[in-house]
Parts: structure tokens; C-alpha cells; sequence
């Protein structure tokens, strides 16, 4: 269920949680919030004062997922369109539901968000949008305080908050001296290898997002590869314990407060399909960071190498910044949790970060951040409003 066409003129609506985000992670914290009993947010007709507590308009409890985007999909409706099911770096269903069987070739950016669509309105989920959270802050110092959603829609009141915003949206561009005049831009830009026919280009970065452009500019221009450290391979099957050791190594720099590393630098490089392209095109030939960018290109010391363009397929970093109000963050810089709750505020669980940010990762991660929830809260108890209304 999308909801549309919130103002700024309406009263502050008061629920027990709200999810930020609709990708993955927002949408199996859905499921398990629903699932848990939380009543899903609907408009109510009338009923409730103008006070901002229940005003009209609104339900006083359950959940409500806030969404920044236009349409389902999260950062997959973001991907390039030469993405294909087939080259996808591993995907995992839903909580419930399996990802109907589809064409290989069909492009990743179509698939899951339809996918999405049809899970959000299967299970009811009360997904508002486009919705984009500014700020969040607590109500006052005492730590059962309400927590104040500010949004460019108007204000919500929770009890706790599930962050699952994810890292599309703050794609991490290094800095390198020096000016290049050519063509650059990150790979949440990159939109398939058609405009690259013919020329150089330099792919900077050692992930599978590199791996993907790399397997296919390489098809229709020539390439070269640049990582800051060499590239991890991992030759050996992604067996379950091979998975939750990656996983304890990530999860123990988030329980330190350090800055997240992703999965995959932890992993390594798979034998995929875009992989095993990359390796039949000869790209795979790695070279170190180059010193500086120059007009025509980079250079190592005295050698210089001139390219039509670059692509930084360096990674992103998580979309936290709307957290600031709330003082999470650690001394090491990133947000310390212990599980998927933040260590500094039990109110205040983060599901896609760090060690979920994967598909299947994501998935526990919902359920966990919503046992917390319930722990914290209680089981609820949705009043006679708010149950009519979910049920009508």
C-alpha cells in the first residue's frame, strides 16, 4: 500500500515505529514488524484532535515506512540498465515471498523493483512516498522520549526508529591531485558500455561493481584497471561458514564504531559471470593507484597513460547523515551497534549497515532489529482506531 500527497500543513502523526527506507532491509522490517502485530499506518477519516497527539488524519501507533523515491525498488530502480539478472552479485528473496522465476537477460533495475511492488502490496505495507527524512531527534533527554521524525512532508513521533537507508545515495568519490579533463563519473552514473565504444577507460576500484563495468566496457573499447590495494580473489565455494566468518569480521568493526566495511572487501572477488567475462577479455590485469590525474589522463611518477574517461567504481558510504541530531556516532567514527541496535540509543536500530548490507543480510537484519523493538516496546496493543482502520 503507497500512500501519497502528505503536506507540509498537517499535524505531527504519531506512530510506535517508523522504518526509513524502502529497499531490502525497510521492506523485511515491514514484513516482521506486521508479522510481530504492529498495525500498518493508514490515513484515518476524521476523528482525533488538533493538537499534534492523533490529530486528524492519523492513527496513534503501529509503523509506517518512510520512502524517498517516486516508486518501489529502493537503489535497484538506480541501477544501470545493463545490469542483467544474470550478472547480478547475488540476490536473496524476501522475507515470504521468492522472486518469481525470470529471464537471465531481463535488466536487474526492472525485475526487483517490480518485485518489490508486488511484496509491498501483497503484505499491505504502509509505505509513504516520496517522503525524504531530513533530521532526527529526540523529543527530550529522558531516554523513553518520543523520537521526532522531521521529513520534507511534514513530522512523525515514534517510540523507535529503524534506519534502512542504505548507501546508494552517497556514492565515495577519493580525492587524487591533480585535473583530468576527460570524461569521469562514479558507477551509481554509469548506465551501460555504449558510450564508451572505441575509447580508453580507466576502472578504478577493486568490488564487483568494477568487475561489472570492466566485463563490459572491455567488450567494445579497451580497458585498464586500477585498485588501491590488490584485489582479494576468492577461488574456494561461499560455503555457510566461510559466510559467517565474513560476516564476524565486518560485524566487529561495527561493534567497535568504526567506520563499515562492505562485505565483499571482506569476501573478495567471486567467480561470477560478469568475473569470468571480465577474465575471458583479458581485463582482469591489475595495476596500483596512480599518483595524480592529469589533463589527458593519470600517471604513476614520470609515466603517464592518456584516457578518454574514467570510472570510479569506488564504493559508497552509508546514508546516516539525518541521524546526526542524535549523537551516534563513536570516536572511531562510525556508529557502534551491538546487534542491529545502536549501542548510544535502544531506540534506534540500523538494518542494512555494515554487516546487512546484503540482500540475505538485510533479511535477518529486519527480523532482528524488530525483535529488539519488541523487546523494547513490548508486544503491541493497537487501539480500537487504529485496528478499524487496518483492517478496513
Amino acid at each position: 500500500m503507497t500512500v501519497y500527497g502528505a503536506t507540509n500543513s498537517e499535524p505531527v502523526r504519531r506512530v510506535d515505529v517508523v522504518v526509513v527506507g524502502a529497499g531490502q532491509a525497510g521492506l523485511s522490517a515491514a514484513y516482521h514488524l506486521r508479522r510481530r502485530g504492529f498495525a500498518p499506518y493508514r490515513e484515518a477519516v476524521g476523528g482525533g484532535g488538533a493538537d499534534g497527539a492523533g490529530g486528524p488524519g492519523t492513527i496513534d501507533g503501529g509503523f509506517v515506512v518512510l520512502d524517498a523515491d517516486d516508486a518501489p525498488g529502493g537503489a535497484w530502480a538506480h541501477r544501470s540498465p545493463s545490469l542483467r539478472m544474470a550478472t547480478v552479485h547475488g540476490f536473496h528473496d524476501l522475507p515470504d515471498v521468492e522472486l518469481p522465476e525470470v529471464d537471465p537477460n531481463a535488466a536487474a533495475r526492472d525485475v526487483v523493483p517490480g518485485y518489490f511492488a508486488a511484496y509491498e502490496a501483497q503484505h499491505a505495507l504502509p509505505v509513504v512516498r516520496p517522503v525524504k527524512v531530513l533530521s532526527v531527534r529526540s523529543e527530550s533527554a529522558r531516554p523513553d522520549a518520543r523520537l521526532l521524525v522531521e521529513t520534507d512532508s511534514g513530522t512523525w513521533s515514534a517510540r523507535a526508529l529503524i534506519n534502512a537507508t542504505g548507501t546508494w545515495t552517497r556514492p565515495f568519490l577519493p580525492h587524487y591531485p591533480g585535473r583530468f579533463a576527460g570524461r569521469q563519473l562514479h558507477y551509481a552514473a554509469y548506465r551501460g558500455p555504449e558510450e564508451f565504444a572505441g575509447k580508453r577507460v580507466l576502472v578504478v576500484g577493486g568490488g564487483a561493481s568494477a568487475i561489472q563495468v570492466l566485463s563490459e566496457v572491455a567488450a567494445v573499447g579497451e580497458t585498464v584497471w586500477v585498485t588501491r590495494t590488490p584485489p582479494v580473489f576468492h577461488a574456494g565455494p561461499f560455503t555457510p561458514e566461510y559466510g559467517r566468518a565474513v560476516v564476524a569480521k565486518v560485524e566487529e568493526r561495527v561493534r567497535q564504531g568504526l567506520p563499515v566495511r562492505s562485505v565483499v572487501s571482506v569476501t573478495g572477488l567471486g567467480p561470477s559471470v560478469a568475473y569470468r567475462r571480465a577474465e575471458e577479455l583479458g581485463a582482469l590485469r591489475r595495476r596500483p593507484m596512480f599518483d595524480r590525474l592529469t589533463e589527458h589522463g593519470v600517471a604513476w611518477g614520470d609515466e603517464e597513460l592518456a584516457v578518454d574517461a574514467i570510472v570510479w567504481a569506488t564504493g559508497f558510504r552509508p546514508e546516516v547523515g539525518h541521524l546526526a541530531p542524535l549523537g551516534l556516532r563513536s570516536p572511531g567514527g562510525g556508529i557502534a551497534l551491538t546487534g542491529t541496535r545502536a549501542t548510544a540509543d535502544p531506540r534506534v536500530h540500523l538494518v542494512g549497515y555494515g554487516p546487512s548490507a546484503s540482500t540475505v543480510g538485510a533479511n535477518r537484519a529486519g527480523r532482528a532489529a524488530v525483535n529488539g523493538i519488541v523487546e523494547l516496546l513490548g508486544a503491541p496493543v493497537a487501539s480500537p482506531a487504529a485496528v478499524a482502520v487496518a483492517a478496513g
